[in-house]
């Protein structure tokens, strides 16, 4: 808990980046920035520049929040005839790497909201150099090797060290890195300090936007000049629904920002006040069936939808599918599941009330698997949610968004709370949501119990697709034994899993004291002052 700012991220060294600049003046927009730099230099497996990213913004004063989609389109070569051997995206590689890198782009547009705002009469000015700073130095300097990137360089290694870039780029003489052992990344160096001097148009039509074009045409990547030319980031005005604790925001398409809406607009038909812990598991498993059912129907690249989704989130839908809910007994439904994620949610809120909710990704661990030759970037591998189906409403086409799992949450309650709130975690970031929701908001558990106490998640993680409900071992065996009574397909994971995501969470409350919770299941920490 503090009063002059908090922030989150899944990552320490990350955290202190973005709590420096707050204690130096700067404000929550910028604080993410540097964090986002710093978090895709120390968690390199989860994130980086070769990724995509999507904020949520929440002003002080009761104004209106913004969303930025900061995600890119399928490259221009990227169509039928690029994968008429392939029966589906491959995973890994330069097939992989199809659509442009977003994230930068939204940290630039987020810095203009930033100078817009004028909090307390006047622009922050935070230099791009001193947001990059942190990240320079890690980058050049190294890092320990944390234990989630050990694990996850251990357990797709094969799949991996093939890929253009990738051994030389994150393996230490072909081995993977030890644990704790130091983590270089000169080139990413190099990298960022080029962005610093030049400013992140670079990245997209400038001097680095030209190599970059360069180096894709030698490795085969389908994306041109003119890909990166057109990319730009925009803001709107994000998802909504009217809670009985108040008001919730998230991202709308290409993300799936209304099936996490639409989680919560059902089970707030129910009593999950007096839920006990397997009616809260089960009341919430069953709303992620029936958001999901719709989000697979609707959900794409805008220029593909004709309905308008926020008109799904009204109070007659959530009550038809709140009534479709059987507490008796568990609705069997199979693949609804969209995939895995590697991911990282971060959130701020400074002084003056400026809250911001923010994912940036690159989808599997370490994407593609391809780096961009001198550049130090691991492209990400989004693309591949794309279907080689021309009739499926994913269909592979140029210039078109894939369908993403990122997105960021926010709330402002009945009570003048305002809360950030999100996780890694592909289709279970709209059930960790739920779950945090609930238990902080609805349940009145204490945040960082909330977030620390065990998870579950439904359907596929990082593996095939699943209709299991998988539980952390912590949970009751009688919990356990009652979800599976009640038709729960159950499988258990170990005590703390990263299967369950990496959960973080901000609240501010009506008298300004700022508290913050960070998930124990990775390498993060909440730092105020």
């Amino acid at each position: 808990m503090a009063l002059s700012g908090m922030v989150v991220t899944p990552h320490h060294l990350a955290s202190e980046t973005a709590l420096s600049i707050l204690k130096e003046g700067g404000n929550a927009i910028e604080a993410i920035v540097a964090a986002a730099a710093t978090i895709a230099v120390v968690y390199p497996h989860m994130n980086g520049l070769g990724g995509d990213g999507f904020w949520l913004i929440v002003p002080p004063n009761g104004r209106n929040p913004i969303a930025i989609d900061a995600s890119g389109a399928a490259g221009s070569l990227a169509n039928f005839d690029f994968y008429k051997n392939e029966l589906v995206i491959p995973h890994r590689g330069s097939k992989a790497a199809l659509t442009v890198a977003g994230t930068l782009s939204g940290w630039q547009e987020a810095l203009c909201i930033s100078e817009e705002l004028k909090v307390d009469g006047k622009p922050s000015s935070m230099s791009l150099k001193r947001l990059l700073e942190d990240a320079i130095m890690y980058a050049m300097n190294g890092v320990p090797v944390s234990q989630s990137q050990y694990e996850a360089t251990k357990t797709k290694i094969a799949e991996l060290k093939d890929q253009p870039g990738f051994a030389s780029t994150f393996l230490t003489k072909g081995k993977i890195p030890a644990l704790g052992s130091i983590f270089v990344q000169k080139e990413l160096a190099k990298t960022l300090k080029q962005l610093a001097e030049e400013g992140i148009e670079t990245f997209y039509r400038g001097n680095f936007a030209n190599y970059l074009a360069r180096q894709m045409s030698l490795i085969k990547i389908p994306i041109t000049i003119q890909d990166l030319q057109k990319h730009k980031a925009y803001r709107y005005k994000p998802l909504h629904i009217t809670h009985s604790l108040g008001d919730i925001w998230n991202t709308t398409q290409p993300t799936q920002g209304m099936a996490s809406l639409l989680i919560l607009g059902i089970i707030d038909q129910l009593d999950m006040a007096n839920a006990d812990k397997v009616q809260t598991i089960h009341r919430i498993v069953e709303a992620t069936k029936q958001s999901f059912l719709l989000r697979n129907k609707y959900i794409t690249d805008s220029q593909y939808i004709s309905t308008n989704l926020q008109d799904l989130l009204n109070k007659e839908n959530f009550i038809r599918l709140a009534n479709q809910i059987n507490d008796k007994k568990a609705l069997t439904l199979k693949n609804l599941g969209y995939g895995p994620s590697d991911t990282v949610w971060m959130g701020a809120i400074d002084k003056n009330g400026l809250a911001v909710s923010f994912i940036q990704s690159i989808y599997y661990e370490f994407g593609s698997g391809v780096v961009i030759p001198n550049t130090g970037i691991v492209w990400h591998n989004r693309g591949v949610a794309f279907s080689l189906n021309p009739k499926h409403i994913l269909s592979l086409s140029p210039g078109k968004k894939p369908f993403n799992t990122l997105n960021p949450a926010a709330a402002r309650l009945t009570d003048n709370r305002i809360m950030v709130y999100g996780s890694m975690g592909g289709d279970g970031q709209p059930q960790i949501q739920a779950a945090i929701f609930t238990r902080y908001a609805i349940q009145k558990i204490p945040l960082q119990k909330s977030i620390t106490m065990p998870r579950w998640i439904f359907g596929r993680t990082w593996g095939e697709s699943s209709d299991s409900l998988k539980l952390e071992k912590r949970f009751e065996l009688e919990i356990i034994k009652k979800l599976y009574c009640i038709g729960h397909k159950v499988e258990i994971l170990p005590e703390f899993s990263e299967e369950v995501g990496h959960a973080g969470a901000i609240v501010r409350h009506g008298n300004g004291m700022i508290e913050g919770a960070s998930d124990p299941r990775c390498n993060g920490s909440a730092n105020g002052f």
